[in-house]
């Protein structure tokens, strides 16, 4: 009888995991991702609905190995990557990667590394959200497109070095555009006018607002 594969990110976490799990599982780390876009190319297909083109990262070939030789022996896999959206990715990347068959994949997550947490997530196995997974893959097809596109243009008008963030390009685009409508803001005098009113029937007195701008037909 085969063991029961469990693949988990981070290394440090392989050898507890184990002693929680006993003898008839074997737990390995795929040490974060094994797979991301090329940094020699783009690595995105914008003709084609932005597809990525997805390549084993430098350094991660004997890990993918030695996950295949281990995946071959398992009766089952479960991939216990972390609960978030880039642990979600990372084990659709190793189903890819090793061959998994889809209807026999099994997700597990938690958010603890005890005893308890670690046996109630092996009984509860799900498939992999491609929700998350496609929000990672956006995430990281913008990250690629506005880095490449527009960090050249930085090193080429301003200064060798700098760089286009997803994020940090948007925020300074709004901050300039803050900056824009504060400076073209044309100041104008204007008075606030409070009247207390004694309407017949109230028992309270009203208070009125009222704003007086210094403008034509105004004053």
């Amino acid at each position: 009888m085969g063991k029961n594969l469990v693949i988990v990110e981070s290394p440090a976490k392989v050898k507890t995991i184990k002693k929680f799990l006993g003898s008839n599982y074997e737990v390995c780390a795929s040490n974060g991702h094994i797979r991301d876009l090329p940094k020699s190319q783009m690595g995105i297909d914008i003709e084609n609905d932005f597809e990525p083109k997805y390549i084993t990262i430098r350094g991660k070939g004997d890990i993918l190995a030695n996950l295949k030789k281990q995946v071959k022996k398992a009766d089952k896999v479960y991939l216990a990557t972390d609960p978030d959206r880039e642990g979600e990715a990372i084990s659709w990347h190793l189903s890819q990667a090793l061959k998994l068959d889809d209807k026999h994949i099994n997700r597990i997550s938690f958010n603890e590394i005890t005893k308890n947490a670690v046996k109630a997530s092996i009984k509860e196995p799900r498939k992999i959200d491609m929700n998350l997974v496609n929000a990672q893959q956006s995430r990281r097809i913008l990250d690629r497109m506005v880095g490449y596109k527009i960090s050249p243009l930085l090193w080429a008008k301003v200064k060798r070095g700098l760089s286009a963030g997803r994020v940090q390009s948007v925020a300074l685009r709004i901050i300039c555009d803050r900056e824009d409508e504060i400076n073209s803001f044309i100041p104008e005098e204007y008075w606030t006018l409070d009247a207390v009113l004694n309407v017949k029937g109230e028992k309270k007195p009203v208070v009125a607002h009222f704003m007086v701008m210094q403008m034509a037909g105004w004053i």
